[in-house]
């Protein structure tokens, strides 16, 4: 696999690798509700069940020399804006190769990205069960804090 910039031939064997990731984990798994794509973009969508959350999907982008993954985590918090970004901040370093972001519209995402040399199956298990896991353990707690007017649990 590519160590640097991946050529055409490897890109196509890694949207093979994908592809049939993608194909495994829509059968086996019955979190995943749909995987769709966007060949002219080389992007998968993987829109999973939650329940904390009730849609958490995944998008996957395969670039040249790193996939990139993110999910929309919420919207931007409403209230207590330094205790809400603290508790993000603080939980980024217990992440497996996500991180915490501030997107378009100041909206919360967690993003990430792996180098294509480690690009296989089970990673990108590993990657889209870890966004999964962190959305459904952290999600509640962060709209606690952003939105605690509203949000009461």
């Amino acid at each position: 696999m590519p160590v640097g910039r991946a050529g055409p031939e490897e890109l196509v064997l890694l949207r093979g690798v994908i592809e049939r990731w993608a194909a495994e984990s829509l059968a086996d798994n019955p979190l995943v509700a749909a995987i769709d794509s966007d060949p002219a973009l080389d992007r998968w969508y993987v829109r999973m069940h939650g329940e904390e959350k009730g849609t958490i999907t995944v998008w996957l982008t395969l670039r040249e020399r790193t996939l990139h993954f993110e999910t929309y985590f919420m919207p931007a918090p409403e209230e207590q804006l330094e205790a809400f970004y603290e508790y993000l901040l603080r939980l980024n370093p217990r992440l497996y190769a996500w991180r915490f972001s501030i997107g378009l519209e100041d909206a919360v995402y967690l993003v990430g990205q792996l180098p294509l040399v480690a690009l296989d199956a089970q990673e990108l298990d590993r990657i889209v069960g870890s966004g999964y896991a962190y959305t459904e353990q952290y999600f509640a707690s962060a709209m606690g804090i952003g939105y605690a007017t509203r949000f009461r649990r």
